[in-house]
């Protein structure tokens, strides 16, 4: 599991309105929580090969529906242990809600490749298989 703190989506994700990020004793842990449910958010980064991390971008560039269609028809990116691509997942514990942003590697820095997405109720299942959350 990633440290909130420490992953490239964390400024996005701060200025987020359903996300409430809390700083323990002298600042060292961050914890971030749902504010709908106050439910406890889980951090986790996965990396995808180009081809992959190409298939993954367009993916979330659709509409849910789209994504759900895709899935049901085999269409799901396989992670690499290394690669180009890194997918940077937040999901509460109580699946209500998950933020994910694609980031791609090059000339020694992540820039994003998607915007930060945002998903809540029961769209969240369909970005937790995507995933593999």
């Amino acid at each position: 599991m990633a440290s909130i703190k420490k992953m490239e989506m964390a400024a996005a994700l701060s200025e987020n309105n359903y996300i409430q990020i809390q700083k323990g004793l002298f600042g060292l842990k961050q914890t971030a929580y749902s504010v709908d449910t106050r439910s406890e958010i889980d951090c986790f980064v996965f990396d995808y090969s180009p081809s992959e991390g190409d298939k993954m971008m367009h993916l979330l560039n659709k509409s849910i529906a789209d994504i759900a269609n895709e899935l049901s028809v085999g269409h799901k990116p396989q992670k690499a242990d290394l690669g180009n691509y890194r997918l940077e997942c937040c999901v509460s514990k109580d699946r209500q809600f998950v933020a994910v942003q694609l980031f791609h590697y090059a000339d020694f820095q992540y820039t994003p490749a998607t915007n930060l997405k945002v998903f809540r109720g029961k769209d969240v299942e369909t970005i937790a298989k995507l995933a593999d959350l």
